[in-house]
């Protein structure tokens, strides 16, 4: 792996972190084009990039993740499951689902095919919870359920937990923007976790990988927040779950 492969990685991160198409499964999938072998550092280095992407959330929404304390509660509620989960599976997740390319593309393809089905029969109700400081701490929790299965490389933490918020009777750009909020916690305690487990084996080098895909990701991920912002207000997400199905067929094909 070179500083260009950290640049590409970076842009991939950036873009696909927040987006229901899930940014691990692009990260596998972008080093398999690239010829990036799979070790425990280009492992790591999906990992820790992905914090990049999340503090783009703590530079927009700072005020709600350092001042409003009840909305740190609600997002502490949603993320014991996920918590839980990774502190027991951390070791079989990173074994034997990271950089599966197999499991990746099954997980983009099914999950496609869901999304599209959802979004055809789903029909947003008139008393959906309209603001973030709304959602209960049963919601919360159950939101972070729905987190919880995007330990799978390909389904997509973004995807999982605003079909979740959807189904709880969320509106849709109230659920984006907690599903923002929550990606904090999860991914900061995801790559603290990684990083005390195997920073110490990481060359000087590596550390510098590390670094410019952080960054990369970071100022992207500003930009691709915004971007998706407006996009919810006038579109769903059919046209995200026809992408993962045709992403899907077409690296079974070449």
């Amino acid at each position: 792996m070179n500083f260009l492969h950290a640049i590409i990685l970076g842009l991939v991160e950036g873009i696909t972190e927040f987006l229901p198409i899930s940014s691990t499964g692009h990260l596998i999938l972008t080093s398999r084009i690239l010829n990036i072998p799979q070790t425990n550092f280009i492992k790591s280095f999906e990992i820790a990039i992905q914090l990049g992407a999340i503090l783009s959330v703590v530079v927009l929404y700072w005020r709600r993740l350092l001042v409003d304390f009840s909305m740190i509660k609600r997002l502490l509620a949603a993320f014991i499951p996920t918590a839980i989960i990774g502190v027991i599976f951390y070791k079989v997740i990173k074994k034997f689902l990271l950089g599966d390319s197999h499991v990746v593309l099954w997980s983009l393809f099914l999950g496609g095919i869901f999304l599209i089905v959802f979004e055809l029969m789903h029909r947003e109700k008139e008393d959906a919870v309209e603001d973030i400081s709304s959602i209960s701490y049963r919601q919360a929790f159950v939101i972070g359920c729905f987190q919880s299965i995007a330990v799978i490389p390909g389904v997509s933490r973004a995807a999982a937990t605003i079909v979740g918020g959807l189904i709880l009777g969320l509106k849709r750009k109230t659920i984006v923007e907690f599903s923002f909020l929550l990606a904090v916690p999860t991914m900061l305690a995801a790559t603290v976790l990684d990083l005390y487990k195997n920073a110490s084996a990481f060359s000087g080098r590596e550390t510098g990988l590390l670094i410019v895909g952080f960054l990369v990701s970071f100022v992207v991920a500003i930009l691709a927040v915004k971007a998706f912002l407006k996009f919810i207000q006038k579109h769903n997400f059919i046209v995200f779950g026809v992408y993962r199905v045709i992403l899907a067929v077409f690296f079974w094909v070449r």
